[in-house]
């Protein structure tokens, strides 16, 4: 009893001190403030329209709810969580049709702001209104917050996080409830910092109130601890550094700009402005109409002396009336010619030559400055392993390799790296030809009008008389290869269409003049007279070519409805003729 006594005062004197220091409550904090966004991997259910009012169906085409709503949103297509209106007054639905969350008044769901994203709400929370004020519940119905708030609304940028208004303030909540911003600012603005593991989780916020003497601009980290106070006319957050402990802020104070790291000042309010340079990891500065630079502890490596500072790749050329001196990135005067830049590439052996003597040409060197390629193309882009592309001066692209061979023809008016995979897609206007080259700059296809779609795994080229499919690696796929789990496959014989089994027997005759394979609801577009129809997974037609559609895109269909996208994105199924 006596060991155990002595145990617990350890670990309570282990906590006390872990408060005092910070670590506990740090600790605690973060873990009340945190939050997930849900990820969506299927649709089940869908906005369907006809005539002018809104209704619900699911992935097949069932009616959940009837189309008697003049607008239905439905924030997260995996719940059965939908919300109709009628004018101002809005009633929420479930997958039977019926009406839940009855004891709330003008529930409704929270658009996203500045999310690129086709679902367009928080996916886990809605907003509801008592007295004339905003409370917040989950999709179950549980309440999150008591209705407290002036104002609901999301917060650009930053999804699973809410701008309240409270006592005509703003502040900042997460989908939880949690306050990460208390209200009692006139404005707050996400920082627009962005990576790509966590999108704009580790944004922070500026914010603003208005004083007698003005606006005046304050900092807060994504903790919502206070970096910077309310006492500059303008910041901004240098985004390109890549960061979340280190916060670099470019503030102006009485039209005099400085920069902080964190709450310390790093540079002095005193210049007229300054500018970034993320190449070089350096700062601009202006003062008196003169200019220099200083890296990112603050010490001026370039003296604030010159007419202009320019930086091309790896140098910082320095002019003024005696001419131009070239600098290194750590302020060194570097022994190069001031016509030629050099640009790093994201592979170390190869740096791109800029000589802008007679005319700007670009050529490649190794990283011990060897020539590879002479400077004689328009522009020129490293691709991957040895390969570059490159413009003549004709405008057109094509592919060399680090010894100057042509790869790809120079005659392609757009060329780029196919999303995800080494494989190259490259662009014909003149004869609306698209061609794919492997990543040994092989041609593998090339077809005219053609449209392609990227997949998780494989990729699609299409138009109007053939499909192709290949794996990421390049290799051509049957149909049959790509999509394992179907029962039906499109297949062309004597210039129709029909559909077969996985054993080559015919389920559907060869009668269409175009016709998609199942989507992933079970459904197959099918063309026929010029008019568009849809059979299901047993070949049933469950509505007859009868629509005619003005654009060449693929047509989905959910049973008999058909999609229709329109602004934002958004989109719902119709049967409208």
């Amino acid at each position: 009893m006596k060991k155990r006594k002595i145990i617990i005062t350890v670990i309570l004197v282990i906590i006390l001190l872990l408060v005092i220091g910070g670590g506990s409550y740090y600790f605690i904090l973060e873990k009340g403030k945190d939050y997930a966004i849900e990820e969506i991997n299927e649709y089940h259910y869908f906005v369907v329209k006809q005539g002018e009012t809104f209704g619900v169906i699911d992935e097949k085409g069932n009616t959940i709810v009837n189309s008697n709503y003049q607008k239905v949103e439905i924030p997260n297509p995996e719940k059965p969580v939908f919300i109709c209106y009628q004018g101002e007054q809005t009633k929420v639905f479930n997958e039977k049709g019926e009406e839940i969350l009855i004891k709330y008044n003008k529930v409704q769901p929270i658009q996203l702001k500045n999310i690129s994203s086709d679902l367009i709400f928080e996916k886990s929370v809605l907003k509801y209104e008592k007295d004339g004020k905003y409370g917040l519940l989950n999709l179950e119905g549980k309440e999150i917050t008591k209705a407290i708030y002036e104002q609901i609304d999301s917060l650009p940028y930053k999804e699973g996080e809410l701008l309240v208004k409270q006592n005509e303030k703003y502040g900042v909540i997460n989908i939880k409830g949690n306050v990460l911003v208390e209200s009692q600012y006139d404005e707050i603005q996400v920082d627009e910092y962005y990576t790509s593991e966590k999108s704009y989780r580790y944004a922070g916020y500026i914010v603003l109130l208005k004083t007698s003497e003005g606006y005046r601009y304050g900092y807060l980290n994504y903790k919502g601890k206070e970096i910077l106070k309310i006492e500059y006319n303008e910041i901004e957050r240098v985004k390109e550094i890549k960061d979340t402990d280190n916060i670099y802020l470019i503030g102006a104070k009485n039209g005099q700009y400085g920069v902080t790291k964190n709450e310390e000042t790093v540079i002095k309010n005193e210049y007229q402005s300054i500018h970034y340079d993320g190449t070089n990891q350096v700062m601009v500065l202006e003062k008196s109409k003169k200019y220099g630079v200083a890296n990112l502890e603050g010490k001026v490596i370039i003296p604030i002396q010159y007419d202009e500072i320019d930086i091309t790749g790896n140098y910082l050329y320095a002019k003024n009336h005696q001419g131009v001196t070239v600098y290194n990135k750590n302020g060194t005067q570097a022994n190069v010619n001031s016509n030629i830049a050099i640009l790093n590439t994201s592979n170390e052996n190869y740096k791109i030559r800029i000589n802008n003597e007679n005319g700007t040409k670009y050529g490649v060197i190794q990283k011990d400055g060897k020539q590879l390629i002479e400077e004689k193309y328009n522009y020129i882009e490293y691709l991957y392993d040895h390969y570059f592309i490159v413009s003549d001066e004709n405008g057109k692209l094509g592919i060399i390799d680090d010894k100057g061979n042509i790869r790809v023809e120079m005659n392609h008016d757009s060329l780029q790296k196919i999303q995800n995979t080494d494989l190259i897609q490259a662009v014909l206007t003149e004869n609306k030809t698209v061609e794919i080259y492997a990543k040994t700059m092989e041609k593998i296809c090339q077809m005219e009008n053609a449209i392609v779609q990227v997949e998780d795994f494989y990729i699609k080229v299409s138009n109007e008389l053939e499909t192709r499919y290949f794996d990421l690696e390049g290799k051509e796929q049957k149909n049959t290869e790509i999509y394992k789990d179907h029962t039906l496959f499109v297949d062309k014989k004597n210039g129709k269409y029909g559909f077969v089994d996985k054993a080559g027997n015919i389920i559907v005759d060869y009668q269409y003049e175009k016709a998609y394979e199942l989507n992933r609801y079970g459904f197959a577009a099918v063309k026929k007279d010029g008019k568009w129809g849809a059979i299901n997974e047993k070949g049933q037609e469950v509505v007859a070519p009868i629509y005619e559609f003005k654009d060449s895109t693929e047509p989905s269909f959910i049973g008999k409805y058909y999609q229709v996208t329109y602004a934002f994105g958004e989109f719902y199924y119709t049967d409208k003729k």
